[in-house]
């Protein structure tokens, strides 16, 4: 996975420490070409939402042509999980659920459960897909989704296979 050393990257990563050295030196990227978005579980849940606008911005701003959305091999948000349990979120939830099994607009189904830790492998492959199909990216960035695992003490990498969807939006918004 060497990278053109002069060109700037972007990752979009998951927040968790320690990464950006992994990925430098996986990618051959060095720290003053290297530019990074970081939110929980590196995912972009909107086309059109503030995370896809600052990758836009980097692609623009800053000529990125390169961009790797990271996340850690088959975790879930755990911290989204604990959300769904409070007593004091019991009702909101609820409510919540009832609009995600409806499909409005807004909500794209499944339940606030089903949202808040979604698979990080399905997650970095909608990604990946929303970027590459973007109207706003150019045809000549690439974007590659990675998975970095932690197991057995030495970080690994794996590069996440193209998806063949070709739709980047819900299908609402389609028709």
């Amino acid at each position: 996975m060497n990278v053109n050393q002069n060109k700037k990257v972007l990752f979009l990563t998951d927040i968790e420490n320690g990464l950006e050295p992994i990925l430098q030196e996986a990618t051959n990227t060095s720290a003053e070409n290297m530019l990074t978005i970081q939110s929980y579980g590196a995912s972009i849940s909107h086309p059109y939402g503030e995370i896809m606008r600052s990758v836009i911005f980097a692609i623009y701003q800053e000529d990125v042509e390169e961009i790797f959305v990271v996340g850690t091999k088959d975790k879930k948000t755990s911290a989204g999980n604990g959300l769904t349990q409070l007593e004091t979120m019991k009702d909101k939830i609820q409510t919540l659920d009832y609009l995600f099994q409806n499909c409005k607009p807004e909500f794209l189904g499944g339940t606030v459960d089903e949202w808040l830790n979604e698979n990080s492998s399905d997650t970095i492959e909608k990604s990946v897909d929303m970027i590459r199909h973007h109207p706003l990216v150019p045809s000549y960035v690439k974007v590659r989704g990675l998975f970095v695992n932690h197991k057995g003490g030495k970080p690994s990498i794996a590069e996440v296979p193209d998806v063949k969807t070709g739709q980047a939006m819900p299908d609402h918004c389609l028709s």
